[in-house]
Protein backbone atom coordinates (compact mmCIF):
# COMPACT_ATOMS: atom_id res chain seq x y z
CA UNK A 1 0.00 0.00 0.00
CA UNK A 2 1.34 3.39 -1.00
CA UNK A 3 1.89 5.82 1.82
CA UNK A 4 3.36 9.29 2.21
CA UNK A 5 3.51 10.53 5.78
CA UNK A 6 4.49 14.08 6.62
CA UNK A 7 5.78 15.08 10.03
CA UNK A 8 7.62 17.91 11.70
CA UNK A 9 5.02 20.62 11.54
CA UNK A 10 4.14 22.77 14.50
CA UNK A 11 4.03 26.26 15.93
CA UNK A 12 7.09 28.45 15.60
CA UNK A 13 7.82 32.13 15.94
CA UNK A 14 8.73 34.22 12.94
CA UNK A 15 12.42 33.86 12.20
CA UNK A 16 12.48 30.33 13.53
CA UNK A 17 13.05 27.01 11.80
CA UNK A 18 11.30 23.72 11.25
CA UNK A 19 12.25 20.58 9.40
CA UNK A 20 9.50 18.65 7.70
CA UNK A 21 9.85 15.00 6.79
CA UNK A 22 8.06 12.98 4.16
CA UNK A 23 8.37 9.24 4.68
CA UNK A 24 7.42 7.16 1.66
CA UNK A 25 6.52 3.51 1.37
CA UNK A 26 4.74 1.15 -0.99
CA UNK A 27 6.48 2.22 -4.18
CA UNK A 28 9.97 2.27 -5.64
CA UNK A 29 11.25 5.50 -4.20
CA UNK A 30 14.05 5.93 -6.74
CA UNK A 31 11.54 5.97 -9.59
CA UNK A 32 9.71 8.99 -8.23
CA UNK A 33 10.30 12.68 -7.78
CA UNK A 34 8.95 14.32 -4.66
CA UNK A 35 7.36 17.70 -4.27
CA UNK A 36 6.27 19.81 -1.34
CA UNK A 37 3.14 21.88 -1.61
CA UNK A 38 1.34 24.09 0.85
CA UNK A 39 -2.14 25.45 1.22
CA UNK A 40 -3.08 28.31 3.46
CA UNK A 41 -6.69 28.90 4.54
CA UNK A 42 -8.65 30.46 1.73
CA UNK A 43 -5.79 30.16 -0.72
CA UNK A 44 -4.93 27.81 -3.53
CA UNK A 45 -2.40 25.04 -3.15
CA UNK A 46 1.02 26.17 -4.23
CA UNK A 47 4.23 24.35 -4.99
CA UNK A 48 7.03 25.05 -2.55
CA UNK A 49 9.88 22.81 -3.62
CA UNK A 50 10.67 19.59 -5.42
CA UNK A 51 13.47 17.12 -5.79
CA UNK A 52 14.47 14.47 -8.24
CA UNK A 53 17.21 12.65 -6.42
CA UNK A 54 17.76 10.32 -9.34
CA UNK A 55 19.04 13.18 -11.46
CA UNK A 56 20.16 15.39 -8.61
CA UNK A 57 17.86 18.30 -9.29
CA UNK A 58 15.97 20.56 -6.94
CA UNK A 59 13.73 23.54 -7.48
CA UNK A 60 12.06 26.14 -5.30
CA UNK A 61 9.30 28.69 -5.40
CA UNK A 62 10.63 32.23 -5.46
CA UNK A 63 8.94 32.91 -2.14
CA UNK A 64 11.11 30.36 -0.33
CA UNK A 65 14.40 30.51 -2.20
CA UNK A 66 17.30 31.04 0.14
CA UNK A 67 15.21 30.04 3.15
CA UNK A 68 14.06 26.47 2.44
CA UNK A 69 16.21 23.50 1.49
CA UNK A 70 14.93 20.21 0.17
CA UNK A 71 16.93 17.01 0.50
CA UNK A 72 16.46 13.30 0.15
CA UNK A 73 17.71 10.28 2.03
CA UNK A 74 17.06 7.45 -0.40
CA UNK A 75 18.21 4.84 2.12
CA UNK A 76 15.33 5.92 4.34
CA UNK A 77 12.86 6.70 1.54
CA UNK A 78 12.46 10.10 3.11
CA UNK A 79 12.50 13.64 1.81
CA UNK A 80 13.11 16.60 4.08
CA UNK A 81 12.22 20.25 3.85
CA UNK A 82 14.38 22.42 6.06
CA UNK A 83 12.61 25.71 6.59
CA UNK A 84 14.58 28.62 8.02
CA UNK A 85 13.78 32.27 8.60
CA UNK A 86 10.11 31.44 8.69
CA UNK A 87 7.58 34.16 8.05
CA UNK A 88 3.96 34.43 9.07
CA UNK A 89 3.02 34.00 5.42
CA UNK A 90 4.55 30.52 5.51
CA UNK A 91 1.66 29.39 7.68
CA UNK A 92 -0.14 26.60 5.86
CA UNK A 93 -0.74 22.90 5.67
CA UNK A 94 2.26 21.34 3.97
CA UNK A 95 1.85 18.30 1.79
CA UNK A 96 4.36 16.06 0.10
CA UNK A 97 3.55 14.31 -3.12
CA UNK A 98 5.22 11.77 -5.38
CA UNK A 99 5.33 11.81 -9.15
CA UNK A 100 6.58 8.89 -11.19
CA UNK A 101 9.49 10.02 -13.28
CA UNK A 102 12.48 12.27 -12.84
CA UNK A 103 11.70 15.41 -14.82
CA UNK A 104 10.22 17.75 -12.29
CA UNK A 105 10.29 21.48 -11.72
CA UNK A 106 8.50 23.90 -9.45
CA UNK A 107 6.06 24.43 -12.31
CA UNK A 108 4.97 20.78 -12.31
CA UNK A 109 1.29 21.05 -11.49
CA UNK A 110 -0.30 19.23 -8.61
CA UNK A 111 -2.46 17.02 -10.82
CA UNK A 112 0.66 15.49 -12.33
CA UNK A 113 1.54 13.93 -9.02
CA UNK A 114 0.48 10.36 -8.34
CA UNK A 115 0.41 10.12 -4.57
CA UNK A 116 -0.22 12.58 -1.74
CA UNK A 117 0.28 12.66 1.98
CA UNK A 118 -2.24 13.88 4.52
CA UNK A 119 -0.37 17.05 5.34
CA UNK A 120 1.26 18.61 8.37
CA UNK A 121 0.33 21.97 9.84
CA UNK A 122 2.85 24.76 10.09
CA UNK A 123 1.93 27.88 12.00
CA UNK A 124 4.30 30.81 12.18
CA UNK A 125 3.43 33.42 14.78
CA UNK A 126 4.54 37.03 14.75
Amino acid sequence: EVSLVESGGGLVQAGGSLRLSCAASGFTFDDYAIGWFRQAPGKEREAVSCISSRVGSTDYADSVKGRFTISSDNAKNTVYLQMNSLKTEDTAVYYCAAMRGWMITINTTFYEYDYWGQGTHVTVSS
